[in-house]
């Protein structure tokens, strides 16, 4: 039987499913993404085709940039999903997965805008900007 990645927001109004593998997690220390989450944003990558989305009607997306947006559950506020507008992939927070979720931190960006509040530390590449 083939895996099935599956994970939400905390409220459960918004639920996702994938069979196909997420890509490595990506750590982004970015201040957009610091903003977001009080840390940093650890997501990873799922094509679209394959990608279901239930809940749509309470999940709301907001423009962050020129080339990207963001998505979260109006309910509980959860944030979700990373997007670069016109991707045929999204980026879906690690967090939210269910376990297990075999997921792991393959690398880190954005260093360079990191806070100054905690060190990275994890013997992971790291990048100053996009790699």
């Amino acid at each position: 039987m083939e895996r099935e990645y599956t994970g939400g927001c905390a409220c459960g109004a918004v639920r996702f499913r994938s069979r196909n593998k997420p890509g490595p997690v990506v750590a982004c220390h970015c201040s957009q993404c610091r903003r977001q989450t009080g840390l940093y944003f650890t997501s990873a990558d799922v094509p679209l085709d394959g990608l279901v989305i239930d809940g749509r009607e309470t999940l709301h997306w907001y423009q962050s940039s020129e080339a990207a947006e963001r998505g979260f559950c109006r309910n509980c506020g959860s944030a979700l999903f990373w997007q670069r507008i016109g991707s045929d992939a999204v980026s879906i927070l690690a967090g939210a997965f269910d376990k297990p979720s075999d997921l792991a931190i393959g690398y880190h960006i954005y260093c360079a805008d990191k806070g100054d509040f905690y060190e990275i530390n994890d013997g992971l590449p790291q990048y100053p900007g996009a790699c």
